[in-house]
This record gives C-alpha cells, sequence and structure tokens, in this order.
C-alpha cells in the first residue's frame, strides 16, 4: 500500500498514528532527494563522459580529413578520385554528428539537469525548512503545555488566566503551522510525480532526436555510401587484374631482365665501378656510382651511392665523352671495363667497370664502342604464341561466327568473357578458325565447342594481332583523355579518335562494341556490368608498345575508354563526330608521314578532296577501289594499304576541327555518289580522280587563305617549305600535287604537306 494521506482533521488530534503517516511522507521525500542528487551526479559524469567521446570522435574525423591517398602514375580514375575524397567525405559525416551531439549535451543540460536541480532545491529544500519550524514549533507548544499543566493551582486567577491566553496562542500557532506543514508535504508528495518525470522524457525526447538526426544523416550518406561501394569494387576489380599483369611482367624479366633492360636514344642509365687513382704507395680504388649517360649530349653524370650506408646519395659529377674504348684483360686484371677519353679533361682516361658481360655490352654500344648490341624491341603476343592472328577476311568471319555463336547460346551465362576456357582447347578453336578452309563453319549450331572456350578464344584472337585493335599509334591520346575533362569531354574526344583509328580496325570494334553492349544490357543474368566489361576487355583491346610497370598501373584508364565506348556505341560507329578539338597533348606525338615527291605517279596514292571542307578523304592505289559501304559509314580515313601517308591523312582530317563533317560523304547522299561509287584507279593519270570529282560542285577558291603549322617539317626538297609548330601560311592554295598545299611564309612561296596544317 502506498502513503496513506495526512486529514488535516488530523492536525488537531495530532495522534501517534498521524505523526507515523508525516514520517512516511518525510522518508519518501529524502528518499526522492537522495535519488535526485545521484542522477545529477550521473548526469553529469555522462555529459563528461560524451564530452571525452566528441573529442575523440573530432580527433579521428580531423585525422581522416587530413589523410590523402598517393596514387601510382600521374593521374587517378574517377573511381579512384571519389575514393580519395572518402576520407574527407567521412570526416564531414562524423563532425557533423558530433555537432549533433554536442546540441544534445547542450539540451540535457537545460532540459533535464537544470529542471531536475531546480526541484530539488526549490520544492524539497523547502519542505525540509517547513519541517524544521514544524518540529521547532511542536517542541514549542508541548514544552508550554507542560509548564502550563505543572503549574499550581493557587496561583492567583489573573495569573493563571495569562498562562491559559499564552498556551492557547501557542497552541492556535502549532496547529497552523502543522496545517501548513501537511499541506506542503501531499503537494509535494504530487508534484514530484510530474516535476520528476517531465525532465526526463525531454531527455529521451533529445536523445531520440539526436538518434533521429543521425538517421537522417545516415540517410542522406546512403546514396554516397552505394557509389563509393561501387567505386571501391571497381577499383578493386582493377587492382586484381594489374596484379595480375604486374605478376605477369616480373616473371617475364626475370625469365629475361636483359631484354627489359631501360634504354633510350636519349640516354643510358645504370651502375658503373670508377677506378680513382691515389698517390702512391696507396693505389688505386674502385667505387660504385650511379651513371647516366646522355648520348645526344656525351655526357655522362656519375653520382655516388652507398647501399649499405643508409642509401646516402653523394654529389654529382658530370664529364663530357670523347671515345669510348674496350679495356682488355690483358691490359688490366678486371673484366668488363671500358677506358673512357674525356674532353674537358684533356690526356685525362677514366676507367670504369660495368657490372656483367651483358651489361658492359649495353654501355659500349650507349658510348658508340665497338661492340654494338641491338636492342630489345619489345614482345607482341602473335610471336609469344605461335599464332599467326590477321585483321582480314578470315578474322572478320570469326568475329561475327563467335559474336553470333555467344549472343545465341550464352549471352545470360554468368561471369560471360570472365570464366575462361581450357588453355588446348582455346589454342585449337582458334587455329581452326583463322584457317581459311574452315571459314563456313557455324560456332552457333556446333556443340563441340562450349561458350567459355568461344569467349576465351576471342580474346585470344585479339591479343594475338601484330597490333592492338585501337592501335599503338593512338593509345598515348586515348590513355590521356581518359585522365582529365568531364564525362561529356571524354565522350567526344573518344568518338574523335575512333574516327582516327584505320577503317578495319574501327568496323571490327563498332561490331564488338555493339555485341558488348547486348552482354551489358543482361547483366541481371550474366553478372557482367559495363565496368567488369571494361576490366576484361581494357588490356585486350589497348596496349603499350614497352612492357613497363608504369604501362600496366594505366591499365584502369584503358578500362574507361572501353567503358564509354560500350556505354555510347551507337555514337561512337554510326555518326561521325562534329568536331574535333586539338588535344592539348598532341604535339607531344610524333608528326605524321609526309606524302613523299619522291614516289612516282604510278605508286603515289591518288587523294579525293571535299573542295569545301577539306575534311574527307579517300585513298587509293594500284589496287582495288574503296568500297561503297565503307563510304557509307562516315569514313574520313585512309584505307589503301599501299600508302605510307594513310595515318597522316587521318590526322589532317581530324585537325580541322572547325569545319564540320561533310554530311552528304557521310550519308552517301545522291549528290555525291559518284565519288564513292566510281572507280577512282580508272581516272587518267593527266586528270588526277580529285579533279573528276570535284568538277560535280562549283570549286570554292581557297586563295589568300591562312593556315597555321601544327607539326615541324625539314623541307626536303628546295620547292617545299621548312617550318616550326606554329607558324602561319599566307595565299594558302591547293597544289596539284595531291596532298599538298602552296602558300607563303616569310616572304617565300613554297609547297607545304597538307597534313601538317591546319586552315584559320
Amino acid at each position: 500500500m502506498g502513503l496513506h494521506p495526512l486529514e488535516f482533521s488530523e492536525c488537531y488530534l495530532d495522534s501517534p498514528s498521524f505523526r507515523e503517516k508525516i514520517k512516511s511522507h518525510e522518508a519518501e521525500l529524502d528518499k526522492t532527494n537522495r535519488f535526485i542528487k545521484e542522477l545529477y551526479k550521473d548526469g553529469k559524469n555522462l555529459i563528461n563522459a560524451t564530452k571525452q567521446l566528441g573529442m575523440a570522435q573530432r580527433k579521428f574525423a580531423q585525422n581522416l580529413g587530413e589523410f590523402q591517398f598517393e596514387y601510382i602514375g600521374d593521374a587517378k580514375t574517377d573511381d579512384e578520385k571519389c575514393i580519395d575524397e572518402s576520407l574527407q567525405e567521412f570526416s564531414s559525416f562524423l563532425k557533423n554528428l558530433e555537432d549533433q551531439r554536442e546540441l544534445m549535451m547542450r539540451n540535457i543540460t537545460e532540459t533535464l539537469m537544470k529542471p531536475l536541480e531546480k526541484f530539488r532545491k526549490d520544492h524539497l529544500g523547502v519542505v525540509r525548512a517547513e519541517r524544521k519550524r514544524y518540529e521547532k514549533e511542536t517542541e514549542k507548544y508541548y514544552s508550554s503545555l507542560e509548564k502550563l499543566l505543572n503549574m499550581s493551582a493557587k496561583k492567583k486567577e489573573p495569573q493563571l488566566q495569562e498562562a491559559d491566553l499564552q498556551v492557547e496562542n501557542v497552541r492556535l500557532h502549532f496547529q497552523e503551522e502543522s496545517l501548513e506543514y501537511v499541506c506542503k508535504l501531499q503537494e509535494i508528495q504530487e508534484r514530484k510525480k510530474f516535476e520528476c518525470v517531465e525532465p526526463m522524457l525531454a531527455f529521451f525526447q533529445t536523445v531520440f532526436t539526436f538518434y533521429h538526426q543521425g538517421f537522417e544523416l545516415a540517410k542522406d550518406f546512403d546514396h554516397y555510401k552505394r557509389a563509393l561501394q561501387i567505386n571501391i569494387q571497381n577499383t578493386r576489380s582493377r587492382f586484381e587484374g594489374a596484379r595480375s599483369e604486374v605478376y605477369e611482367l616480373m616473371k617475364r624479366i626475370r625469365e629475361a631482365p636483359q631484354d627489359y633492360r631501360q634504354t633510350s636514344a636519349i640516354s643510358f642509365e645504370g651502375y658503373l665501378y670508377v677506378q680513382e687513382k691515389r698517390p702512391p704507395p696507396f693505389g688505386s680504388s674502385w667505387v660504385k656510382r650511379y651513371s647516366t649517360f646522355v648520348k645526344e649530349q656525351k655526357i655522362l653524370h656519375m653520382v655516388t651511392f652507398d647501399h649499405r650506408s643508409g642509401g646516402k646519395i653523394g654529389e654529382t659529377e658530370s664529364v663530357t665523352l670523347k671515345s669510348c674504348l674496350r679495356k682488355t684483360t690483358d691490359v688490366l686484371d678486371r673484366r668488363f671495363c671500358l677506358e673512357l677519353d674525356i674532353t674537358d679533361r684533356p690526356g685525362t682516361v677514366l676507367t670504369v667497370q660495368a657490372l656483367s658481360e651483358d651489361d658492359h655490352k649495353f654501355w659500349m654500344e650507349a658510348m658508340g664502342g665497338k661492340e654494338p648490341f641491338g636492342h630489345y624491341l619489345g614482345r607482341t603476343y602473335s610471336k609469344e604464341r605461335g599464332i599467326d592472328a590477321q585483321l582480314d577476311e578470315v578474322g572478320l568471319s570469326f568475329m561475327k561466327n563467335s559474336i553470333s555463336a555467344i549472343e545465341t547460346r550464352g549471352i545470360n551465362d554468368q561471369g560471360l568473357y570472365r570464366v575462361v576456357g581450357v588453355s588446348s582447347k582455346v589454342q585449337k578453336l582458334l587455329s581452326l578458325m583463322i584457317d581459311e578452309t574452315n571459314i563456313d563453319m557455324d560456332l552457333s549450331t556446333s556443340e563441340d565447342w562450349d561458350v567459355k572456350t568461344i569467349t576465351s578464344t576471342l580474346k585470344l584472337y585479339l591479343r594475338s594481332l601484330p597490333e592492338p585493335l585501337m592501335t599503338y599509334g593512338l593509345y598515348k591520346e586515348f590513355i590521356s583523355l581518359a585522365k582529365g575533362g568531364s564525362p561529356e569531354s571524354r565522350i567526344q574526344a573518344v568518338h574523335c579518335l575512333v574516327h582516327k583509328l584505320p577503317e578495319r580496325n574501327r568496323q571490327v570494334l563498332g561490331l564488338l562494341m555493339k555485341h558488348l553492349a547486348k552482354v551489358a544490357a543482361h547483366s541481371k543474368q550474366n553478372l557482367m556490368t559495363v565496368a567488369n566489361l571494361g576490366v576484361v576487355f581494357g588490356p585486350t583491346l589497348m596496349r603499350p608498345q614497352e612492357d613497363t610497370v608504369a604501362a600496366i598501373m594505366d591499365l584502369k584508364f584503358q578500362n574507361i575508354v572501353v567503358e564509354i565506348l560500350i556505354e555510347h556505341d551507337e555514337k561512337m560507329f554510326t555518326d561521325a563526330p562534329e568536331s574535333c578539338p586539338l588535344s592539348p597533348a598532341a604535339p607531344e606525338f610524333s608528326a605524321p608521314t609526309r606524302q613523299s615527291k619522291k614516289l612516282s605517279r604510278q605508286s603515289r596514292p591518288l587523294a579525293v578532296y571535299n573542295p569545301q571542307a577539306l575534311d574527307i578523304q579517300t585513298v587509293v592505289g594500284d589496287g582495288p577501289t574503296l568500297a561503297t559501304d565503307e563510304t557509307s559509314m562516315g569514313s574520313n580515313e585512309s584505307v589503301s594499304s599501299q600508302s605510307s601517308s594513310a595515318s597522316a591523312s587521318e590526322i589532317s582530317t581530324e585537325k580541322n576541327d572547325h569545319i564540320p563533317l561533310s554530311s552528304s560523304l557521310i550519308s552517301g547522299s545522291n549528290s555525291r555518289e559518284p565519288i564513292a561509287g566510281s572507280s577512282l584507279s580508272a581516272a587518267p593519270e593527266s586528270q588526277p580522280a580529285s579533279t573528276t570529282a570535284e568538277k560535280e560542285k562549283p570549286e570554292e577558291s581557297v586563295t589568300s587563305r591562312k593556315a597555321k603549322a601544327v607539326f615541324p617539317c625539314e623541307a626536303e626538297h628546295d620547292s617545299e617549305l621548312s617550318f616550326q609548330v606554329g607558324a602561319i601560311f599566307n595565299a594558302v592554295f591547293k597544289s596539284r600535287e595531291p596532298g599538298w598545299l602552296e602558300g607563303e611564309l616569310e616572304g617565300k612561296r613554297g609547297l607545304i604537306p597538307e597534313n601538317y596544317v591546319e586552315f584559320m
């Protein structure tokens, strides 16, 4: 049973049971007071502990925000950029969360701690004061009463009446105090129910608000979290691909280290032991130095480096080389030695020792010694695997046959193109399919070859080509555009580069990308998303000429290019690019091969020009003419395998970015049909095919037009002009020589290779 109610009438009786009831109420209030004091103390500890947690979390967030990953290479993929920025995102999330926690702590102080302490002091404290007064009045009343009752009856009546009056006043005051105290006790007993619980409710509301804010932050974070998970998955997949390539490269280098020796036309480097002569009787000593020889300047830079002393690097010494002679063992009792004649130290001969016989030969060749040694020219997959794969009609037929079989029999197979077939079966199938006698073999209906064998064979065919499908020449440009710029600019740049590919390469690439787009459309079943296909086909379609770790680090950018091709396959291979701005990296690449005037008229290809735009060029030679379907695809490139100027013409057409492609030429409209369909090789030598074509449309004069050099050129004949990049030509017009322009530079007039300039 709970506390007994205190009746006001009992204040007048002041019975023992009444006093017991009062004591029960007082004990309950004392317990409440102790509870609030303990709760307040625990609340303070909670706040302090939360502050410590907040400080620790903020320190953790600060460390996250200040750290940045360093990446191998000169650029990051979009996935890597997101991963790099993720630490700042995590830091920002934690700081935001701690801001909410700090607000919660302030609210707890205001809504819980202060109200409870106020109730304890203002109400429970008042009751304690009332209790002391009540006990004091009780003592005073009963003392007065006892004194009155002990008064002698023999006292005079006025004295007795005065005593009675005094006791009566004390009794009335005591009863009044008793009524007030009883009322206060019961009031506090009722008040504590809401005065204690209401702050607790506010406390939990504050806590729930904090957690709700955390929930809202988590909801806002969810989209970023999902995107980051995809970034991590893509990066992990690229890592696995790059790691396998690195291990494969390491294995090849371990088997033939000299084949991968870092050499170039500019310099050669490695360790040499240099003989340092000392005054007698000390003789001479041999000091290990890391040496770099710059061939063009014939300067040898040497720096002392001691691995045993923690890698301390000494000062660099440079000498100019006059000549290099091999030091024989009959002169010096040490192997692999060279004698260097130094021009800046007349009469001084420097003796150095290479590390091995092969190393000795490399240094001899680099320094112009008498024992030249051929450099490693790089490996090709076709030689390594012994497969003569070519990008010809047989190869194209195999591609179509394989794609048809895969789409018919296994488009929904999980891990399509990732699950590999048995190597021996793959080699056997490819050998069969690139044999002309098996060109009619239909893989769609053949049960002898499973889908994974066909997919592996298709990839092996592409890897076995003498040159990657996307060519060595355009590799750096493809990689460069993947390293920067907005997604829109990347798509445009890839579109332009695709149309720089040779016609057959672009045709096969378009066929493959259309197929891979279909594979990606079934990714819910086969689990091969665009990103996964990029990982598989990036190294297959693109690779550099040299095997290096730096090149392997660019695998991730290969994947990006392939992803763009798959996602936009219709645009890439159906429409010609509207404009192709000059890439900033373009001047760094080698200039295209010029059309040489040394070629005879019979062997030199003729060119068909669009007299208005000069941006579509069809090259023919003594061989078959260009087919109509190739022209209708919007090619602006040469297809003549006999012309060394084909690639140059392709670059030329892409440089004219301010002139849109002629839609009539691309679509093969009736107004231009004679160009696409006629046999240009039948045109008489006295009237080039280009002239025949131009008669169908009134020729626009290009006299007085200006052009700007985009590549440097050195004249081979007196009739040609020499110039550097950026040179401005005046009064430029087409020459009668196909592939050449005539123009004026610094008062001199002469011939200019058309593919070396762009019109202004």
